[in-house]
């Protein structure tokens, strides 16, 4: 069966940055699992996809625009200092986990200024070109649980 619009897909993959730096990558033995075309995966992964069975490979690479996007600056956000451990040192580049209404949230400190200190709130891999290589593991016809669950 070929990967096509609501079809199952487990995918073994690596993504790597330009400078060859591997950011992300499933676990061997435990693919990573999605409904095609449900709104699960980056446009620009799903489009390189379409098509193809399991056992096939591929490699591409997905720029800003089709993957996580270019940052935005509404999500440059200033913060009080209070609003962070009494004694941590905080500098730019820091990341910070918290929980947001929408479950974690992931953020870097872009700058430090006295008591207010500016984080950025864009995904961490925003503007960022992401080079693929995936292998589909499996594509089947999706159940209707799974397809209730999206």
């Amino acid at each position: 069966m070929e990967i096509r619009d609501k079809a199952f897909v487990a995918i073994e993959y690596s993504l790597a940055l330009d400078s060859g730096k591997v950011v992300d990558k499933s676990t061997p033995g435990k693919p990573l699992t999605y409904i095609h075309n449900a709104g699960q995966m980056l446009p620009g992964v799903e489009s390189r996809l379409e098509g193809l069975c399991a056992d096939q490979s591929i490699r591409f690479t997905v720029e800003a625009e089709e993957g996580f996007g270019q940052p935005r600056a509404e999500l440059f956000r200033p913060v009080p200092r209070d609003r962070f451990p009494q004694d941590a040192v905080i500098q730019p580049g820091m990341a910070f986990q918290s929980v947001g209404p929408s479950g974690d949230l992931t953020f870097v400190v872009s700058e430090v200024d006295g008591d207010t200190i500016t984080v950025d709130l864009n995904h961490p891999l925003c503007g960022e070109r992401l080079h693929f290589d995936i292998r589909v593991v499996e594509v089947r016809a999706a159940t209707s649980e799974e397809l209730a669950a999206i």
